[in-house]
């Protein structure tokens, strides 16, 4: 299918340019938008991002993508949001001030507390709890990258697989067509490439 390509958002917030590498690196088709409409027209849509929340969120409300990613849920595209993305697929944040998130996915974010350096950075392995189509082919115990001072506290349904940084921290969440990786799939080699293959074909499969 010709027309078969993923939105990555472009809002402001996020090294745009090394998802969209990691997608071609396996053919796959993707563009970079600030465009709701090609959001809409998308059968995939990425939400990157690095930042804060609170001025993340400001951006997306401004150029109305909570809006657009609301009428892909309800269309069924699949959604993935990566680390800060992620965060912002959730209800709310306690980053900075208390913030309203996108309220895709039930939950809260909240800072680390624990006797680590913080932000969590560098590779750490994943507990895969409850398979879903994005962990199709990762074997538990793979390595990912993360970067982040924030985890999100949520509904142990839509726990698909954490990891441990003096607490368990969610890794990897979903509801129904909504998916988020508090890393960066990106960075984190084989396993990573993995998990954006199963999203692109999930973005290209055929759908009621």
């Amino acid at each position: 299918m010709e027309n078969k390509k993923i939105a990555i958002i472009d809002y402001g917030m996020g090294n745009l340019r090394s998802v969209q590498k990691a997608f071609e690196s396996f053919g796959a088709t993707c563009s970079i938008t600030s465009d709701s409409k090609e959001i809409l027209s998308s059968s995939g849509v990425i939400l990157p991002g690095v930042g804060a929340f609170p001025d993340a969120m400001e951006s997306i409300k401004k150029l109305g993508f909570d809006v657009a990613l609301k009428k892909a849920v309800d269309k069924k595209t699949p959604i993935l949001g990566i680390c800060l993305g992620m965060q912002l697929l959730f209800d709310s944040s306690s980053e900075i001030r208390d913030t309203k998130g996108l309220g895709l996915i039930k939950g809260n974010i909240k800072k680390f507390e624990v006797d680590l350096k913080i932000p969590h950075m560098g590779w750490n392995n994943l507990n895969i709890i409850k398979e879903n189509e994005l962990l199709e082919g990762v074997k538990n115990n793979s390595y990912v990258y993360f970067v982040h001072s924030y985890y999100a506290k949520l509904n142990e349904q839509n726990l698909n697989a954490d990891t441990v940084y003096g607490i368990k921290v969610p890794a990897v969440v979903s509801s129904s067509n909504v998916f988020g990786t508090q890393f960066h799939p990106e960075k984190s080699g084989e396993p990573g490439i993995q998990m954006l293959k199963n999203f692109w074909n999930l973005s290209v499969e055929e759908r009621d």
